[in-house]
């Protein structure tokens, strides 16, 4: 029989929004991997909670999962899956030509616009600046691109996330200069699905940033049941800004300055400047503030929908609920700056913060 949400939290059909939240956090505490939980187990007890804030009882069917799912479509899973995945792996490998021909350029010096790409999925123009600066026009589908100086980006960014063939998945890496996504918000230009941008010194400027969260049936065959399996959209700039919108659904940004609107769903934002412009913080985003840093909240409400279960984390381990940094007037009506050693001088949360979360980074930061 399949257990309801309230079931799965253990509470009481009449219980109030503060026990069932203290339930979640226990039982969050007590599963999350950090803690020696598995994964599904969190996530079950995690979308239990979401559904109960909607007033829903019962968790998705299997084939409701399926219907909402943007990995599930059409009549024939397998065959869908196949055929992308070659057609993935077939942009990828123009992509490495394309990264032949733009090495040579680089060391001849000149200039040169080629299409790559495929006739299915659409191609991309290339254009080596006589800057040596890149410009790429058209969806970037799959693949890798590295470069020693600034890529200027008309389109979005997508990644292969149901492909086993890492070889496949998209990535840009700059050595130096910046990657800017020209005018996204105003051409719908997105950086999605599992897609990882690294800068080594510079910048990230972009538009809205998503990740996804792929259903899989259970490795085990169980009928019935699936896992879900994260596929984390990263940005990292450890000597630079990222200048972003909207951050939705399993991201990572990481960078010595991180200046963003709104952070929904599963996000990780680490750095040593963070600035959040957006009324919107959901309870599961974790921010991490490094040694001789600065927050701020800039909304200009009350920070009603700034979440007081959200995480703020010190480098040095030290954890905050932002319901404790609300308590304090540090955020809403415009907010004030919070430098790391003002925070590391208050009480720390106490009792039911995962004290260690670096097992969850660190499988995030894991390199491919």
């Amino acid at each position: 029989m399949v257990k309801n949400n309230y079931e799965i939290l253990g509470v009481t059909e009449d219980a109030s929004r503060n026990e069932i939240r203290s339930a979640f956090r226990n039982l969050a505490l007590t599963h999350h991997a950090d803690r020696g939980g598995q994964d599904e187990e969190f996530i079950i007890i995690k979308q239990a909670f979401e559904d109960l804030k909607v007033g829903k009882k019962f968790p998705d069917s299997l084939d409701e999962k399926k219907r909402k799912s943007k990995f599930f479509w059409g009549t024939d899973e397998e065959q869908r899956l196949r055929h992308n995945t070659l057609l993935s792996n077939d942009v990828a490998e123009e992509i490495k030509v394309a990264q032949e021909w733009i090495d040579a350029l680089n060391r001849t010096g000149t200039t040169g616009i080629r299409l790559f790409g495929s006739n299915e999925l659409g191609q991309i123009e290339i254009e080596r600046k006589p800057t040596s600066a890149l410009s790429i026009k058209g969806k970037f589908w799959a693949g890798k691109i590295s470069h020693t100086n600034h890529v200027f980006m008309w389109g979005s960014m997508t990644s292969p996330y149901f492909s086993d063939n890492e070889d496949s998945k998209t990535m840009i890496h700059l050595t130096n200069g910046t990657f800017k996504l020209m005018e996204p918000i105003e051409n719908g230009y997105n950086i999605e699905n599992g897609s990882h941008i690294v800068v080594d010194n510079g910048d990230i400027i972009c538009g809205n940033v998503n990740g996804i969260r792929q259903q899989l049936p259970h490795p085990t065959g169980r009928v019935g049941m699936s896992i879900t399996k994260e596929h984390f959209t990263k940005l990292e700039a450890p000597n630079g800004k990222i200048i972003a919108g909207d951050i939705r659904e399993t991201v990572l940004l990481d960078a010595e300055e991180v200046l963003t609107l709104n952070l929904v769903d599963n996000i990780i934002v680490k750095g040593k400047k963070i600035f959040v412009f957006g009324p919107k913080v959901s309870y599961d985003v974790f921010f991490e503030l490094k040694i001789g840093g600065i927050i701020r909240f800039y909304d200009k409400g009350s920070g009603f929908d700034i979440s007081d279960d959200a995480i703020l984390k010190l480098e040095n381990g030290k954890e905050f609920f932002l319901d404790d940094l609300k308590t304090k007037k540090l955020i809403g009506f415009g907010g004030q700056d919070m430098t790391y050693e003002f925070l590391d001088k208050l009480e720390e949360s106490s009792g039911v913060i995962p004290s260690n979360w670096a097992s969850k980074l660190s499988g995030v930061f894991k390199k491919k």
